[in-house]
């Protein structure tokens, strides 16, 4: 497919130039230098000079290129495939690239957060534009040099070529004229076989310096003068502080201050992302972590109990309602609500054909529910921020996935105006929704205010476990018609959750079914939710693809042919007109793994569960190879195809699928969160279950479906239906089926 050019001037403020010249001493501030012993040669070959031609990069008089990542950098290589999509339409060789993570910064670019699998998606044009823009002021630069037609002024390399004059230049030596052009309206783009980096793998930008454990994560944050904080927080959910007794913890060493926090101000409107389980917090401030841990367990506080409320929230720009109920939470109470909740009338959501006629007439019914707990995402870098807060400014330093709408807040909590406000992102140690929620940041924030000194916010592992933000409970309902052919002639979905529903209605089997009715409900709950790896999808893919593998065991069909089957139905005759999957896509994804995978050999000893899902804009189908092992089921291998249009970097993508891979499969094991009077019963590692080394796959084979449509996510398709493999290969293996998440219980917690 090739693309002619894009239009630089839609409302993207980044190509607003900067055409000021940095001198060569001011290079050695920038990063990518910190922890580098230079030798004096390599100090010679920098450039004195720099040129920024865009927000996205600058050229040195050497043609040494630095290119700006603006997303946040959380182990999905972001840091690494951005830039190259940059350098691609640049045009420049990927070894004169320097790579640099970009602050938060409105004014030279937009969405600049991770979340959804879109940082790929969403950048595609805007990344490419960011190139080509440059590459075409260079080559304007050099046409006005040379006094010859643009149209002969080609490029390769990080050269500027004449070939009808024998004239040839490097970037560098061009960078100065091309930085005084006019930004032009519109820029060739390459067509898609002429590329030369993307869809090569190229290693991880950070690589060395994660192995070698250089400073990238907010943890390694340090300044002079920095104090440590925690906080602590009421022990249950239900409850708000009521009292604080720190007339012991005061005066132990090292302690500079104790006080309470409001995070957000009474009669504040929260946005989606200013979540906050406990508002009013204790913050303990000191010289060390040593003394300030030793302080707040001396910390006494006196609890009671919330009221009932109701506050109105901003869905960005739309309004809805959030009630949190009063009241002690737990478990067992969550799972006997959600199954009275699902015997009542619950709202329907779509309905194609007659399906109560359908049910009516059916030969054979197919009916089974499914149930997953509450899950906590237990990164392994826990919740931390770097603030310096003084008079009018604010400087921060941390992880987290959605700087923009948390200065937002941040400005409205301190009082300070947006652009005196900095915000400068590390690298996450881990995030999938828990870093969206950056309350912490916000309480840094006012520590530091109040403290009148730079503070290094960190909490603990129980901290972190015990304050949200969870995976809701799930339960979901289905039932299947078969008629005397084993045709499925009728679907019925009932799903709900605490606090949200689960429910995807416009998702197969929709579309491949004339009668289909998908209906759901929700139980408010004062527990703190929020997005989870693969939101939603996460629980309802599993139930669904469980599902459909016993109705096609129902039918007498391979579990396979079956979906083939239904995907097919839904592209030659599809039912409704909201379906958001392309089936020839989907049923894609499933040939390729059927043919990788062998499908239909059978091994001795090997128990096989497929599963297919999609999600976040690309389709993933899984099968996964289990054997026994002393009585406990081991997985073997897990064949993976995905769509996810261009592949950006081979490598890097295959590394995303693969920690899907193993994530699905240690949380469809272990995880599990359990509430006893408001109290999470889990607070670390000893007793919430995480997947060991030795019990992730020991061989994930990888596939991408090549096509040319652009970049969709990947970072999540391939978390949910690997749960549903799991299962299915479990029932092969153990001969029942596996209904309730985690499936291997609570006997898992000492296996």
């Amino acid at each position: 497919m090739a693309v002619s050019g894009i239009k630089t001037k839609i409302g993207r403020r980044a190509f607003i130039r900067n055409t000021s010249l940095a001198s060569g001493g001011l290079v050695l501030g920038f990063s990518w230098l910190a922890g580098c012993k230079m030798t004096p040669e390599e100090v010679d070959n920098l450039p004195r000079e720099w040129f920024k031609l865009n927000g996205y990069l600058k050229i040195g008089d050497n043609g040494l290129v630095t290119i700006m990542s603006p997303n946040p950098e959380g182990g999905q290589n972001v840091k690494t495939s951005m830039p190259m999509i940059v350098a691609e339409e640049l045009d420049v060789d990927w070894k004169d690239v320097i790579v640099e993570q970009a602050p938060l910064d409105t004014d030279a670019f937009t969405r600049q957060f991770i979340g959804g699998s879109q940082a790929i998606r969403r950048g595609w044009e805007s990344l490419r534009m960011a190139g080509a823009t440059a590459r075409q002021m260079l080559r304007e630069a050099a046409a006005q040099t040379w006094q010859v037609p643009v149209e002969e002024i080609t490029t390769g390399a990080g050269m500027l070529v004449h070939k009808g004059s024998s004239r040839s230049v490097g970037y560098g030596e061009m960078a100065s004229v091309a930085a005084k052009r006019t930004v032009p309206d519109e820029a060739p783009l390459k067509n898609l076989e002429d590329f030369k980096i993307i869809g090569t793998s190229r290693k991880n930008v950070d690589g060395l310096k994660i192995v070698t454990g250089k400073p990238l994560f907010g943890m390694d944050t340090e300044r002079e003068g920095m104090l440590i904080a925690m906080i602590v927080h009421p022990p249950a959910f239900g409850l708000k502080l009521k009292s604080v007794d720190d007339s012991s913890a005061r005066n132990m060493p090292g302690i500079r201050d104790i006080f309470t926090i409001k995070v957000f101000n009474e009669g504040y409107e929260k946005m989606f992302f200013d979540t906050r389980t406990f508002n009013e917090v204790v913050a303990i401030v000191g010289n060390s972590t040593w003394e300030v841990l030793q302080a707040k367990k001396a910390l006494k506080i006196e609890c009671e109990p919330i009221e009932s409320s109701t506050e109105t929230r901003d869905r960005f720009g739309s309004k809805w309602e959030q009630h949190t109920p009063a009241g002690l939470e737990s478990t067992n109470e969550h799972f006997a609500q959600m199954a009275a909740m699902a015997s009542k009338p619950a709202e329907v959501r779509r309905r194609d054909g007659n399906p109560e006629a359908a049910f009516k007439r059916a030969a054979k019914i197919v009916e089974a529910t499914y149930t997953a707990p509450f899950l906590a995402h237990n990164c392994m870098e826990p919740m931390n921020f770097f603030a310096e807060v003084n008079g009018d400014k604010a400087d921060l330093i941390g992880p987290l996935q959605k700087p923009e709408f948390t200065e937002q807040a941040l400005s409205e909590r301190l009082g300070i105006p947006l652009e005196n406000i900095d915000i400068k992102m590390t690298r996450l140690g881990g995030g999938y929704g828990r870093r969206s929620y950056a309350h912490w940041l916000v309480e840094a924030a006012l520590i530091s205010q109040r403290m009148m000194a730079p503070v290094k916010l960190v909490y603990t592992r129980e901290d972190d476990m015990t304050d949200g933000i969870y995976r809701p409970a799930y339960r979901a309902t289905y039932r299947a018609a078969l008629d005397a052919n084993n045709e499925l002639i009728g679907f019925h979905v009932n799903a709900g959750g605490i606090p949200e529903s689960p429910l995807e209605e416009n998702r197969f089997p929709a579309g491949a079914v004339a009668h289909y009715l998908a209906e759901d409900w929700t139980i408010d709950s004062n527990l703190t939710v929020g997005s989870f790896r693969a939101p939603r999808s996460n629980f309802i893919a599993c139930a669904e693809q469980s599902f459909l593998d016993e109705v096609a065991e129902a039918a007498g069909k391979d579990p396979i042919d079956f979906r083939l089957g239904l995907l097919e139905r839904a592209a030659q005759n599809p039912v409704g007109e909201n379906n958001d999957y392309d089936p020839l896509r989907y049923a894609g994804v499933l040939k390729l793994v059927k043919e990788k995978a062998g499908w239909g050999q059978q091994q001795e000893g090997v128990h096989r569960g497929v599963s297919a899902y999609f999600c976040h804009n690309s389709y993933a189908a899984q099968v996964l190879d289990m054997v026994i092992e002393n009585g406990q089921p081991r997985v073997q291998k897990v064949t993976c195809t995905l769509d996810c249009g261009i592949v950006v970097n081979p490598d890097s993508a295959k590394n995303m699928a693969e920690g899907g891979i193993v994530d699905g499969i240690g949380n469809a094991f272990f995880g599990e969160l359990t509430f006893k009077d408001g109290v999470p019963e889990k607070d670390n590692f000893d007793r919430y279950r995480m997947i060991r080394m030795g019990e992730a796959p020991r061989e994930i084979e990888v596939h991408f479906v090549k096509n040319d449509i652009d970049p969709t996510g990947l970072g999540e398709p391939t978390f949910p239906p690997i749960f549903a493999a799991v299962a299915n290969a479990l029932y092969r293996a153990k001969g029942h089926r596996y209904y309730d998440q985690p499936f291997l219980g609570r006997d898992a917690i000492s296996g």
